[in-house]
């Protein structure tokens, strides 16, 4: 599968990978905004109330109607946060020509559905439906206060949202529930036509047809976007170093039994030329994998945690740990997590190191099985800048060397932790975000 790009029109490009390997072809398109606090939500409702209705399908009921007519074709609003940047759209997953019982061409017809719903809402006197954003607005809230629900998930949120509050990365891809609840439906029709004049946008395709019937049929569906002054200016401010010269520590109390340990890291100097391949095996060898340091020391052979393991985040230079413990362990903990990172810097076995080189690679690979893994590891690649496939990637990964990764441990910073138990440690509600210098780190 070889990758090919063009430019469709001003600002938007197609990215079309030519297969017959899937049963499901698919068909995405993101437009592409800077994160920022202040119009998150605004970002979060859009697809969502753009999926209610359109000028020839008005409701639910009728979209349904015509995606059983396409044999099942699914249409589903995202918007997913990649460093800081936004993707906001719709994927689009259908049959292949040659597995519909008469042999219909579904790409044109997906394709136009597609985008008559980004590009022709159902309106009321030129807005949109009031009913429709104030039904959505319920929902995104509904969501929003769901987080909590997922422990786990929720301390790597709050995490973020501490150690990055200076930084639009703080904040997640619905937003906060204060500016959710007062999205007006005036100001988010006047928000959704600029996002449509300003915006760049991604299109991914995975599928049969060839680049040049791709191409046809994107440019009669979105023959009616609006084209300003494209703003290509949106990206992400990687930061280097740690906020303070301490790590920062935020305590965080619920009803919870197992505690939460989240640390949060900044990649440091490697992201001056990231090297995406040796960061991605530097974390399976940390904490990444199931042969990782983490898991092995840390969880099995110390029984310190109940789970523990990393994640990378190379758009944005971090790596956060997550890990549930007894909370009387907090300290040993934290310690040993820490630990085996100061190890790394000196001595990554062969024999890790191999481990981390395979699993790496395996993962890569398995990417593509999947049009859906395809079309997300895509986009990453071009809000990166590469073009680079799953394949290649692998066998980067396969050359990185044992010298490479500890340059990688010996540039990682500890910027934050966060802790949430059940247990007051003596802040107040008031103080409970409050940075505190930790001199054991």
């Amino acid at each position: 599968m070889e990758l090919r790009r063009m430019e469709l029109m001003p600002g938007v490009f197609l990215n079309t990978l030519q297969t017959d390997k899937f049963k499901s072809d698919c068909l995405s398109v993101s437009l592409l905004t800077a994160l920022d606090r202040e119009t998150v939500s605004k970002n979060a409702l859009i697809p969502r109330v753009l999926a209610r209705g359109s000028v020839r399908h008005p409701d639910m009921d009728s979209i349904n109607a015509a995606c059983d007519a396409l044999y099942g074709a699914r249409l589903i609003p995202c918007v997913r946060k990649k460093g800081e940047i936004l993707a906001v759209g719709f994927y689009a997953g259908f049959l292949p020509d040659r597995f519909t019982p008469d042999g219909s061409r579904l790409l044109e017809p997906v394709a136009a559905l597609l985008g008559e719903l980004l590009l022709e809402p159902d309106l009321r006197d030129g807005l949109l439906r009031r009913d429709y954003v104030e039904s959505e607005t319920e929902k995104l809230l509904d969501d929003i206060r769901a987080r909590v629900n997922d422990k786990r998930a929720y301390a790597v949120f709050r995490l973020l949202e501490c150690m990055c509050s200076c930084e639009a990365y703080g904040c997640d891809d619905m937003g906060s529930e204060a500016d959710a609840a007062v999205v007006d439906y005036v100001d988010l029709s006047r928000y959704y036509r600029d996002l449509l004049r300003r915006a760049p946008i991604e299109i991914f395709y995975c599928g049969a047809a060839d680049a040049e019937r791709v191409g046809a049929a994107l440019r009669d569906a979105l023959s009616m976007l609006p084209r300003g002054e494209i703003d290509y200016e949106i990206g992400t401010d990687i930061r280097m170093n740690a906020l303070e010269a301490q790590p920062r520590f935020f305590h965080e109390t619920m009803d919870v039994t197992q505690g939460k340990l989240c640390l949060g890291f900044r990649l440091g100097e490697c992201m001056e030329k990231p090297d995406f391949a040796a960061i991605r095996v530097f974390n399976a060898a940390y904490g990444g994998s199931v042969t990782s340091r983490l898991f092995l020391n840390v969880r099995e052979r110390l029984s310190l945690c109940y789970y523990a393991s990393s994640a990378c985040d190379s758009q944005k230079g971090l790596m956060l740990v997550s890990s549930g413990i007894e909370s009387s362990r907090l300290e040993e903990a934290k310690a040993e997590i820490l630990s085996q990172l100061e190890q790394m810097k000196d001595t990554v076995t062969e024999e890790e190191l191999d481990a981390a080189r395979r699993a790496t690679a395996s993962d890569l690979r398995a990417l593509t099985d999947s049009p859906g893994a395809l079309e997300n590891f895509y986009l990453s690649q071009a809000l990166r800048g590469l073009d680079c496939g799953p394949e290649e990637l692998a066998d980067r990964c396969e050359a990185v060397t044992a010298a490479r990764v500890q340059e990688i441990a010996r540039s990682v910073e500890l910027d934050a932790v966060y802790f949430l138990d059940g247990e007051d440690m003596g802040s107040g509600p008031e103080d409970t975000e409050e940075e505190h210098a930790d001199a054991e780190a």
